[in-house]
This record gives C-alpha cells, structure tokens and sequence, in this order.
C-alpha cells in the first residue's frame, strides 16, 4: 500500500514543481495565515544529534525557515521511544510554532508496545507531512560465520537463542515476521543508539543487529561489519550486492523506519495548510532528493490526509508484529 502511495505522492510533487515554475516560483508561496505568530519555529526530535531523525530535522527546518523567512530551530529531547519529545509538543500551544518530528516509533509502534502511554499519536496530533523512509539492514562482524540469509536461519535453528541488538523497538517488530517465518528467536539486547550497536558488533559483543540504513553503509563499504540482508522491497542502492529478505523468501519481512512532521492538534486548519504545501514545495527540489538519497534513504512527501492513512496502517502493522512476538508491553 505504501508503494502505491508514494508513487501518488511523487507525482503530485513533480506536478507541483511544474505548476510553481509556470507561476513564478517563491510568489507562489501559500499566503501567511493572520494568526500565524512571525517567531521561531521550534522542530522537535525525539532522538538525539546526528541521528537519522536529526539530520533530516535539521536540513528540512533550515529549507523551511529560508522558504516562509522564518527563523526553523531544532530541539532534541530524546526518550520513552519518542513519547518525551511528543509530551513536549502537545503541552505548547496549538499555534503551529512548535512541530514534533515524528518517526514510526512515537507515531505507530508505541501504540502497540506500551501499556500505559501517555499521549494519542492519532487524537492529539494531525499530519503535516512526511520527509522520509529507509529500509534496516541485518550486519554481524565481519568475519562471522555467517555468511548469508541461510547462514543466519541455520544458525538461530541450531542455537538456543542468538544475541540481537538494536537501539528501536520498531525494528525488533520490523522483523518480527522474518522471525516467526524462520522458525528461531533471538535475544534482543536494547541500546540508545546507532554508534553503540555498531561498535558491539566490531567487538564481536553481538551475533547480530537490526539497524538503520543512514550511517551503517559506509562502515559495511569499509569493511567493518558484513551485511547479511535488507529489509527493503528492493534492494539498497548503496548496497546491490546484498539481498532482500522478502527476496530471500520471507514474504512478511518488509520493514521501512520513516520520520514526518506533525503539529499538536487543534492547530488552525489554515496554518496547517500553510506550513505543509510549504514543506511539500521544499521536497519537490532536486537538492532535497538529492540529500535524502545521499543519506541512505527514500523521499517520502505525503500530504497530511496520505500521512494519515500511512500512519493508521502501520499501527496495525506494529500492532500484528507485536502480537506474533508475543511483546511484552513496556
């Protein structure tokens, strides 16, 4: 489904470039709502600096903040698996001033992993617009025995339980069906973040991580660690030698972390407009597919009604995933 609607998305956007171009570029610009206050922008991320979120927060606000000629500055308040950073925004006014970057884990996983959490992804927050997705990759060291998908069944059937780190619950639900499928179950050791789970497995502390695409291939080019497979629909370009999952015959390990744009609900309908047909102006540049692609990952410009139905979609995914894994909720 989500295939069918970028595919939409991206023509929209290319036909949106067209028609800014026949009326004059920046004078085509959405007229500034009245009550939208001229003060800075704060983009809220639920992870800490240099993370993938991070990056994308960073170069989208400063695209934004030069597009409306509004000071864009980003906050990072990591924690609870990006519940601190949407408590954060939904106790500041809904006046538009403060937007949560909002990847699959506080927007749809927390929905499922979580038994008592402490905001509604779906009531109190509406849809802005989506920037991005990428694809997890499954590394081990790099002069680990296993070699391949096979390798790895092999072993998690032959070994009580394999070692696997990864620094988000969604991508231990990511692959939950890959697991199921394979018939084995590993052990989920949980880390803050990307560097951490990559130096463990350098160090040969792990048999296996889950991971992120942005930031990992230039240490598997380099040779640090060896990639086993990738959880894409097709492969990743950075890495063609490297296949598939779903290739390799597990129809339900397709997996794409994602990162969006909200706003506290409640914010005028005006304003809302405003800042996405902005936004979606912006992802229509080369420059912005451009750099997206550069950091291992896809365009994702969904307008807010698309980014809705994306995101009520993978709730229920996260929420089937959950359930084959038998989550202990959090």
């Amino acid at each position: 489904m989500i295939e069918q609607i970028l595919k939409k998305s991206l023509k929209a956007v290319s036909l949106t470039t067209i028609a800014f171009a026949c009326m004059g570029g920046a004078n085509a610009n959405t007229a500034r709502p009245a009550e939208f206050p001229d003060k800075p922008i704060t983009i809220v991320v639920p992870f800490g600096p240099g993370s993938g979120s991070d990056v994308y927060a960073r170069y989208f606000g400063d695209k934004l903040s030069k597009k409306i000629n509004q000071p864009v500055i980003v906050e990072n308040k990591p924690g609870g698996g990006g519940a601190v950073a949407a408590l954060a925004v939904y106790a500041k006014p809904a006046d538009g001033l403060t937007i949560l970057l909002g990847s699959n884990s506080p927007m749809a996983v927390n929905v499922s992993t979580y038994n008592e959490l402490r905001y509604n992804p779906l009531k109190q927050f509406i849809p802005l617009s989506g920037l991005s997705r990428s694809m997890a990759v499954v590394i081990v060291p790099n002069d680990s025995s296993i070699k391949n998908v096979e390798d790895l069944v092999n072993r998690g059937q032959q070994q009580p339980i394999l070692n696997m780190g990864t620094y988000s619950t969604g991508y231990e639900l990511g692959v939950a069906g890959f697991v199921k499928e394979a018939g084995f179950n590993w052990q989920v050791v949980p880390y803050k973040g990307l560097s951490q789970t990559t130096s463990d497995v350098i160090g040969k502390q792990l048999d296996v991580a889950v991971i992120d695409t942005p930031g990992t291939t230039k240490i598997i080019a380099g040779g640090q660690v060896r990639a086993v497979a990738v959880t894409g629909t097709s492969r990743h370009p950075e890495l063609p030698d490297v296949p598939t999952l779903k290739e390799q015959g597990f129809k339900n390990a397709v997996h794409y972390s994602w990162t969006s744009l909200w706003l506290k609900a409640g914010t005028p309908q005006s304003t809302q407009k405003y800042l996405s047909e902005n936004l979606i102006e912006v992802m229509s540049e080369d420059a912005s597919k451009e750099f997206v692609a550069n950091n291992s990952g896809e365009i994702m410009p969904l307008a807010p009604e698309e980014l809705r139905k994306f995101q009520v979609e993978e709730i229920e995914r996260f929420k089937t995933a959950a359930e084959q894994t038998n989550f202990t909720k959090l």
